[in-house]
């Protein structure tokens, strides 16, 4: 009699199509949705540092700072939640990528390989988890936002269409933050290296002062940051005050420079994440 000898099994073909990967992608989010249930600590982490940052950007600063010729911390408050709205968002990239290298590290990932599903379903459900629990945190952030003494004067659909756009910019660096988890070998690397480009993206822009402020250089850098775009961009869809009087493009048109730039990122990071993912798990 003679033995049989057999090779090693190969995964299963991931099934094409657009509807099958977004199917696949609805069920990756789905149970990244259930764990972050399960882990509510996770949520509540994430909503008291934006708060803090409200809290004390408008009781330590918002005396000392001026906005449109008056130091106001009324206008200052009304000025300064654009822009903590656009930090909250980016902000919760970090989590992202950490969360992607956890399941890199805990060979989550190779099982998902074994199941006949689209490569980019896993990246795209757990972005669009991380997008979810992003609004819930700029719909708290808001209401703290209205005690503290921000308000809206464009209407409710254009403020609507600001939180779209903050959404869109959370989702784009969300890209990022997966490009990142899947780069390093633990969380901890990926949360630490998802802080370190964030500090300059948002602190050289116009979210806690007006850019005019800054030396010419930085002014330029902060003029044409996708961050910048989409703080102005939620300033004027808000009614708030410190409209930019620079010429930059994105700065006289922030709408469409917010958009531009997070399609952009998002075509871009996306691509280089699933094929970083693809590589990474071959």
């Amino acid at each position: 009699m003679t033995a049989t000898e057999t090779g090693p099994i190969a995964a299963p073909a991931p099934r094409g199509g657009i509807v099958q990967s977004v199917s696949d992608s609805l069920v990756v989010a789905r149970r990244n949705l259930i764990r972050m249930t399960r882990i509510p600590e996770v949520l509540l982490f994430g909503l008291i540092q934006p708060i803090m940052f409200v809290v004390l950007f408008s009781y330590v600063f918002g005396g000392s700072l001026q906005v449109g010729g008056t130091t106001d911390p009324t206008v200052y408050r009304n000025f300064l939640m654009a822009g903590i709205f656009a930090q909250t968002v980016t902000f919760a990239t970090a989590g992202a990528g950490a969360g992607i290298a956890d399941d890199m590290h805990k060979g989550l990932i190779d099982r998902f390989r074994s199941l006949p599903m689209a490569r980019g379903a896993v990246l795209t459900g757990r972005t669009i988890a991380d997008l979810v629990q992003t609004a819930l945190t700029v719909v708290v952030l808001a209401v703290v936002a209205v005690i503290v003494g921000w308000r809206i004067h464009e209407g409710v659909p254009k403020a609507l269409g600001a939180f779209g756009l903050l959404l869109l910019l959370g989702y784009a660096f969300s890209w990022i933050g997966a490009l990142i988890g899947l780069s390093v070998r633990t969380p901890e690397a990926a949360t630490s290296g998802g802080l370190i480009w964030l500090f300059p993206v948002t602190f050289i822009s116009n979210a806690f002062v007006d850019s005019s402020k800054l030396t010419p250089w930085l002014r330029h850098i902060a003029d044409w940051n996708p961050f910048s775009a989409t703080v102005q961009a939620c300033r004027v869809l808000f009614g708030n005050p410190g409209v930019s009087s620079s010429d930059a493009w994105p700065m006289q048109h922030p709408v469409w420079a917010s958009l531009l730039w997070s399609v952009l990122i998002i075509v871009v990071f996306r691509t280089l994440a699933v094929r970083k993912y693809r590589s990474a798990t071959a």
